[in-house]
This record gives C-alpha cells, structure tokens and sequence, in this order.
C-alpha cells in the first residue's frame, strides 16, 4: 500500500512529505494543482484529535505552496453522515435528540439556543473561525450538497452498476479475523473519544439478505438511513427499498434521486478518484486491517482512481481536561485550545511531531511549561542557535506561504502572565502597574503590548485553573505566625526587607529572594549552584514556604518575584511586619 515512510530522523517531516507529494504528484497529473485532503465529520464537537486530520495535510500543502506550486487542500465536511448517537456534555441538548438517530446530521435541529440552522452547521462553524485563526487556507466541500445536488449521480450510477466487483473486494475481508490490534494505551477520557473518530470506520458496507447495494437511500418519510435496498434495475436505475424504523417503501429511478449516499467504504475511494487526491492522512479507527483506508485503496480502482499517499496519525491526548469549567461535550476542541494560547504554539505542536507520534496538549499547569519552551525556541531562532529541525517547525508555527500570523508584539513568559491575572482578578490598571515594574529599564506603556498572550493566560486562569488553587492574597498580617518565628526566620524576613526597594524588578527580586537563604549561610547571594551545599536548597524552599504563608496563606503560589511586584511595596512591608 502507497503509505508514506515513517522516519525516525530528526530532519523536518513536513519537507519529506511534500517531496514525495510533489513527485507523486507529477506522476499522476502533472501540470495539474496538488490536491491534498481532510474529512471532518460535524457529528458532534470537533476536538482537538480531529484537528490533526487538518493539521498534517495543510502543513504539507502549505510547504508545496511555499515552493511555488498550486495547491488544493478539499476539506469534506461529512455532514451527510447519519446521526449516530446524543453526545454527553453538549448543551441545549436533551433525550429527545435520540428520535433523529438514523438522520443526516444536516437534518438533525441546532441545540437549543443556536443560531446555526442545524446541527452539523452548528458544530462546523466553530471549527471554521478556528481554521481561520490558525491560517489554514482549504477549500470546504459540504458532502450535503455533493449528494442531494446530484454532483456525484453519475459516480452513484458507476457503483450500482460495479457493486458485484465492489462486493468482491469488500468479501476478501468479511470472513477474515482482523489480528489482534496492539493498542496504545488511552492516557485519558478525551483520547479514548478521539480514538472512537466518527464512527463512519464501522459502519455497514452496503451488504443485506436481499444482496449487496453499495447505495443507502435516507428514508422518503422519517429521513432516517435504516433502510434496505431491496431491488435495483441497472438499465431503467429503479431501486427499491423498506424502512425498517417506519415501515416506509418506494421505488425511485436512482437517475433522479438524490436523497442518499454510498456507503462509507465505497463512499471515501470514490471521492479520491473523483478529486484527484494525492495525499491523505488517516485516523487509526481507518487503519487496521480491513478497514476503510486498506479496502479503499482497492475499491479506488475501480473508479479510475489510485489511493493517495498518507500516513495514519497517531492520538492526541489531553493534559488537564478534569479542569475544564466549561465541557462542550466532553473532549476540548481546536476553539476550546484557542481560548487559553495562541495559534503559534497550537501550530506548533502540531507541527514539531511526525503524524504517528501521540502528544499532549495542555489545559493544565504543563501550558506554562509549554510556553517557557516555545519561548526558548524563539530565543534560539533570534540569536542563530536553532537546530533546523527546529526551525522549520518554528517557522510552519509562525505563519504560511501566505506570510506571518498576527502575533503578540511583546510576549511576556505565559506564566507571569498567568500569575499576574491570578493576583489582580483582570483589573488593568492593576496588571499594567505590576507589567510596567518588571524590567523598569523598558517599561510596558500599553497592555495592547502583550495582547493577546495576556488575555490568553487571563482566561486560563479564569477557566482552567479550580478555585481553591487561585491566588488570594492576605489583608492583615498572619501576626501570631510572625511572633512564633525563630531568630533566623525573622533574619530573613529582615535581609529580604531590607533589599526590596533597590531591588524591585523581576530580575532583582528573583535575585534577592534566591539570595536570601544563601547570605544567611555565610556566602555571597550571586553564589552559583555549584559552589554551594545542598542544603541551601532546603533553606531556600523553607523561606518559599514561609513568604507564601505570609503573604497568600498557602505553602506554594504564584512566582515569588511575580507575587511581590503584584501585591506592592508597602503591602508586602505590612504582611512581612515591617
């Protein structure tokens, strides 16, 4: 089967696709646009697995593009599909949303509350303002349209008429035992969703008592698919069929009918015949032996087609999702991602893994870390030191062909950001004071400045981060906590004091509170790690503790530096019982 290496180098991914795309390419119809495609199926929300259907192809396409080629990236809205079943967690939803089983999802009513005239359009149109904040340039083809305009009549009337050689190649399989899958273990609820796709991997193929009929009609009178195909005439294209949910018969000349779709596994080779596809990725549940991608790269053939070249990609897992205040159906989607970090880093960590490597992407504490990396990165990319691999997956994060995406002018690290927002509850006189203090040789005049990272980080904290771990800092000193202090405990509160005013900015207050616990062992606070026992270490996280007590009532918080910028000179003085 025509699947693209898989490589284990360092070198970038992306380039090595996009050479064997583009030679493919010319092999097949050269002269021609390089078409690449997606297929997202609007079952329900489309979450952030999904999201790596998109991301592969349009990395690549978007390599070719910078080449100088044409490039078609098709994304197959398969909003054909049936309804298969309610999702939990999706609001203005309710049981009575079970009676549309059966129907195409674009007949299936918004939730309640939507502004979208159905519900395939309501879970489209978020993943569309995300494409756009991502940069993702494609063109959109609703399956909908495709088959109840008539535009795929003739390809219908091909595989009716080809179903026994169609048959044939679906028979080589029903009777084999698929090998025991070697399953990557789910790391949590939101993979275990991604894995299941949706759901078009294990629907029927066409076949019934009555014979095979790679066709299914939507039913004449409750629009549901559960219907058989019970006789079709290939010279006059009379087909008959029942509806076993409501009793419902009729016979229709297919040559006119538009009120149905091939099945899946004849449905998917016939569209990458028809389009010309070159490349397309798969999820696993296309995958294994048997299924949709293997049979299709069979079933192409007989249209004309060949199968595209494609890499299955691997999970996307989810770090934090318990944390999220605000499930829309239980897996965060590409515009849940958008909410909390901007469309560089998603990019990015797309864009850093080869398709059949599993990551995470982090709703929880690990989006700091995250960030502190992807800053690094930028750091090594200014100054010359990058590894190319490296650089060419920074350079796919921060824009396309089509030149740069909006960035944040001033990016601040993610996590003081994040602590800022903690302490001042989103108050922006508040935020600007504390930002303008950290580096008083370059001041921040505007928020505008470190937009919109801040109101990324604002909104983590705000959606992501429980409310007995926010930042609550203390009104009036913890006076029987400062009266039990040793003579040493009060000694550092003393140094620490005494140092606050020549050293307030965020370099010269991590210096001082570093250095604290050092002086009081007897050497110099720019002492390096080195030089120094271990059990300044312990001294160190003892004075934390003691600060953060003093300050928040908790043993850990926010960065010290951050913290005392935000809560301010004179607060901090009267907390520390100056």
């Amino acid at each position: 089967m025509p699947i693209v290496a898989q490589s284990t180098e360092t070198t970038d991914w992306v380039s090595r696709y996009a050479d064997e795309v583009i030679e493919e390419s010319e092999r097949r119809a050269s002269g021609k646009p390089v078409v690449v495609a997606s297929g997202l199926s609007p079952s329900g929300p489309i979450h952030l697995g999904n999201l790596r259907e998109v991301m592969t192809p349009h990395l690549v396409a978007d390599e070719i593009r910078r080449r100088g080629y044409t490039v078609r990236h098709l994304i197959s809205w398969d909003d054909y599909d049936r309804y298969r079943k309610v999702p939990a967690g999706v609001p203005g939803i309710d049981d009575s949303w079970a009676e549309h089983i059966g129907k195409p999802l674009t007949s299936v009513p918004a939730p309640k509350g939507s502004e979208h005239p159905n519900w395939a359009e309501h879970f489209k149109a978020a993943m569309i303002e995300a494409l756009a904040e991502l940069g993702v340039e494609y063109d959109g083809i609703s399956q909908t349209e495709q088959y109840t305009s008539g535009a795929y009549r003739e390809q219908v009337l091909f595989a009716m008429k080809h179903r026994g050689d169609i048959d044939a190649v679906l028979d080589q399989y029903r009777t084999k035992k698929a090998p025991a899958k070697k399953q990557q273990k789910p790391l949590d609820e939101a993979e275990l969703e991604a894995a299941e796709g949706s759901g078009a991997a294990a629907e029927d193929d066409g076949s019934s008592a009555a014979g095979y009929y790679p066709y299914k009609p939507y039913c004449g009178r409750c629009e549901k698919d559960l219907t058989t195909v019970t006789a079709y005439d290939d010279e006059t294209t009379e087909l008959t069929y029942t509806c076993s949910s409501c009793g419902f018969s009729e016979t229709v000349r297919l040559s006119e009918f538009n009120r149905g779709k091939l099945v899946w596994k004849v449905d998917w080779p016939m569209r990458w015949a028809w389009e010309g596809v070159i490349f397309e990725p798969s999820g696993v549940d296309h995958s294994s032996p048997g299924s949709s991608f293997q049979v299709g790269g069979q079933i192409v053939g007989i249209f004309g087609g060949k199968q595209p070249i494609g890499p299955m990609y691997a999970f996307v897992g989810i770090s934090g999702m318990a944390k999220m205040s605000s499930s829309k159906g239980g897996v965060p989607t590409a515009a849940d991602a958008l909410q909390i970090m901007e469309p560089q880093l998603l990019r990015w960590l797309y864009a850093r893994r080869r398709p059949n490597q599993s990551f995470k992407i982090a709703f929880d504490q690990e989006i700091q870390r995250l960030y502190d990396e992807w800053d690094k990165l930028a750091a090594k990319v200014a100054d010359g030191s990058v590894l190319p691999a490296d650089a060419a997956a920074y350079a796919r994060a921060v824009g396309t062909a089509a030149g740069e995406l909006p960035r944040t002018p001033r990016p601040m690290p993610y996590r003081t950001l994040a602590s800022v927002a903690d302490i001042t509850a989103g108050a922006e006189d508040q935020t600007l004071r504390i930002l303008s203090e950290l580096d008083p040789e370059n001041p921040l005049t505007s928020l505008d400045e470190v937009r919109p990272r801040l109101d990324k980080a604002e909104t983590w904290i705000n959606t992501q981060v429980p409310a007995e771990e926010r930042t609550v800092v203390r009104d009036e000193p913890d006076v029987e906590l400062l009266k039990s202090l040793d003579d040493q405990g009060r000694e550092s509160l003393r140094l620490l004091l005494e140092g606050l005013e020549a050293n307030w900015s965020l370099d010269g207050l991590t210096h001082l509170v570093y250095g604290v616990p050092k002086v009081q062992a007897g050497f110099p606070a720019d002492a390096t790690a080195k030089e120094l026992p271990a059990e300044i270490k312990v001294a160190q996280r003892t004075f934390f503790a003691l600060l953060y007590h003093l300050l928040v009532g908790r043993d850990t918080g926010p960065r010290l530096p951050t913290l005392l910028l935000a809560v301010g000179q004179d607060r901090v003085r009267k907390l520390l019982g100056a």
